[in-house]
């Protein structure tokens, strides 16, 4: 039972993060903690495999589209494993509570970013840069 609500948590924090603009996890790791009762390290594990799975497909239909570089990704592929390594040693070496602290700090300056776009002007498409199939080259 657990897993299936971990997968609707997960369904409804991509959503939710889909339709503003931000990353799931920054919604599926608090409701793992909260709603699931797991440790900050376990959501943000949890969290992490889940975002591999929709990379991988991401990568998939956009390489359709000519979208991916598929050298840039073999590298950083062939290096992500050293990040995963500093990672896990950092998460092991301080508290839990630093770990939810700093994940806070995270959420806090996402949600700042967001303010700052929501209140930005609205750019014109045509000056943006921005060309749809209507006005294609």
């Amino acid at each position: 039972m657990e897993y299936v609500a971990a997968a609707l948590l997960g369904f409804a924090g991509g959503m939710l993060g889909g339709l503003v603009g931000v990353g799931g996890g920054v919604l599926f790791v608090p409701a793992l903690v909260i709603f699931l009762d797991q440790s900050q390290v376990h959501a943000e594990a949890t969290s992490l495999l889940a975002i591999a799975f929709v990379a991988l497909l991401g990568a998939w239909r956009q390489r359709g589209y000519g979208n991916v570089r598929v050298r840039d990704g073999v590298v950083l592929g062939v290096v992500s494993p050293l990040g995963v390594a500093a990672g896990v040693v950092v998460s092991n070496a301080v508290s839990e509570r630093t770990l939810e602290l700093l994940f806070a700090a995270l959420v806090l300056v996402i949600a700042a970013q967001l303010l700052r776009r929501a209140l930005r002007p609205a750019v014109p498409r045509e000056t943006a840069g921005w060309v749809g199939k209507e006005g294609g080259q």
